[in-house]
Parts: structure tokens; C-alpha cells; sequence
């Protein structure tokens, strides 16, 4: 069995990619990715001519299996489309499985377990939206939260906690909805109540809250290492005000300072 590379890729500028990360890329027979479009555009930059096949999240089981077959024949690449894989992206799914499939025991899956013993997943490190914004922000950041993309549903529990926690939590969110998600986040108190959902946005505080979210400090980075990046500082009305003014578009990372 061969070697699957989980190969980290820029997240916008792209020159921003290691040295150990071109020369994988090159060498593997096959690279797998979310967006052949995309990562095309990368490929052609800087002069590789690795075959490419899709790994999305919309895959399906008969997927893993294809990968497991490419891994038999030669050594193989993981990508996202900007980013570290496995972090908040399609790639997760796959490291999971393949991971598990090592350990699996059970008389069903010895045959796969076999094909697998070998298997070596090495990852070849480089750019995150995650650590790079973390870098700029200015908070204490030794140790934090991230949260991963806001979701759709739930997001009343989601964001209580956020509210509730001592230490920064860092958010990923699209551009359709950080609007929204910050006005959301700018009336819940610090312990974790919101009144989402009403007419007329109220901050919410009792007597155990500490620094009421509206009053915290936040950053959201947009469009990280690309022509347009901005970086937002200040209180979530601050900041909203700021997002408002420019145009809403690219990835978005958001990171709310820990209560006090």
C-alpha cells in the first residue's frame, strides 16, 4: 500500500504553497480534490501536470473505494480548494474513513482492513485561514476555539456557545450571511440568551454575565492573502458598520474574544 499526502494548498495568494508541498504534488501518480476548476488554476502556476479527480462533499462511499484503488497502484494527494484538508471541509470525511478502516475488526471488513494495514497518511503542512487570522487579531491567542462554519440550523445553542466561553472562539462564515451572523451575535449576553429572531435587536445581561457580547472585542478577517483582504477590529456594532460599508463578498473568518 502507497501514500496518501494531505497536501495543505494556498488559501488565496498562489505563491503562498511550500516547496515540500510542489514537489508532492508533482511526484504523486493521482490528486484528488474538491474543485478540478479550481485547483487547475494552481496546477497551472506553477507547472504541474498531476492528473486530477474530484473528492467533494457530495462523494459518495463508491468514492472512498476509488481512492482506496488509486493508493494500491501508487502514492496519492489529497486537496481542498484553498486551505488545510480536513479542516471544516470535505477531506474530514475521507481521512475518517480511511483511518477507520485500519482499526475496523470485524470478520465484514478483514478483506478492506488487509487492503489498508499499510496505508500511511502523511500530512504536508502549510496555509489556514484558521492560523492566519490568528496571527493578525491581537487577542491572546495560546489556546482558542474554532468553531467551524456557522450553521444553518441551531443557531441559537450555537451561538450561546460562543457567548459563554473564556477563551476566543474563531468562526468561518460565507459571504451571504456574516451580516446576519454578526447582528445575531451583537444581541446575545454573555450568558448565552439571545432575543434572535425579534423585531427590535436587544443586548441581553444578567447578573452572572461577565463582558456582554455587544461590548466584546472582535476581528473578521476577509479574503485573506487576496487583493481585497480587510481586516475588521473593534466592537461587533463597529465591526458590522465597517462589513457594511465594503463589498460583501469572499470567505470571512470571525473571532470573538473570550469573556472577562
Amino acid at each position: 500500500m502507497s501514500t496518501l499526502y494531505i497536501v495543505a494548498t494556498p488559501i488565496g495568494n498562489l505563491n503562498d504553497i511550500t516547496l515540500r508541498a510542489l514537489e508532492t504534488l508533482k511526484r504523486v501518480s493521482v490528486v484528488y480534490c474538491e474543485d478540478t476548476r479550481l485547483t487547475r488554476r494552481l496546477f497551472e502556476r506553477h507547472r504541474i501536470s498531476t492528473p486530477l479527480k474530484s473528492y467533494h462533499q457530495h462523494s459518495s462511499s463508491q468514492k472512498v473505494r476509488e481512492v482506496i484503488e488509486s493508493l494500491r497502484a501508487g502514492d496519492v494527494a489529497l486537496v481542498t480548494d484553498a486551505g488545510t484538508p480536513g479542516i471544516a471541509d470535505p477531506g474530514n470525511e475521507l481521512v475518517h474513513q480511511l483511518a477507520v478502516k485500519q482499526f475496523v475488526s470485524s470478520s465484514t471488513d478483514k478483506q478492506e482492513t488487509e487492503k489498508l494495514k499499510d496505508l500511511q497518511i502523511v500530512p504536508i503542512p502549510g496555509p489556514s485561514a484558521v492560523t492566519a487570522a490568528a496571527s493578525v487579531c491581537g487577542f491572546h491567542m495560546s489556546k482558542f476555539f474554532f468553531l467551524g462554519y456557522v450553521p444553518k440550523k441551531g443557531r441559537s445553542n450555537f451561538f450561546k456557545q460562543v457567548a459563554e466561553s473564556e477563551i476566543s472562539v474563531i468562526l468561518y462564515e460565507t459571504p451571504h450571511r456574516i451580516v446576519k451572523t454578526l447582528e445575531e451575535l451583537n444581541v446575545i449576553g454573555a450568558n448565552g440568551r439571545s432575543s434572535v429572531g425579534a423585531e427590535n435587536f436587544q443586548p441581553v445581561q444578567d447578573a452572572y454575565s461577565h463582558t456582554p457580547m455587544h461590548e466584546r472585542r472582535i476581528v473578521v478577517c476577509r479574503e485573506l492573502t487576496k487583493i481585497y483582504e480587510s481586516i475588521y477590529r473593534g466592537t461587533i456594532d463597529e465591526v458590522l458598520t465597517q462589513v457594511r460599508k465594503d463589498p460583501v463578498k469572499g470567505e470571512y473568518v470571525i473571532i470573538i474574544e473570550g469573556r472577562k
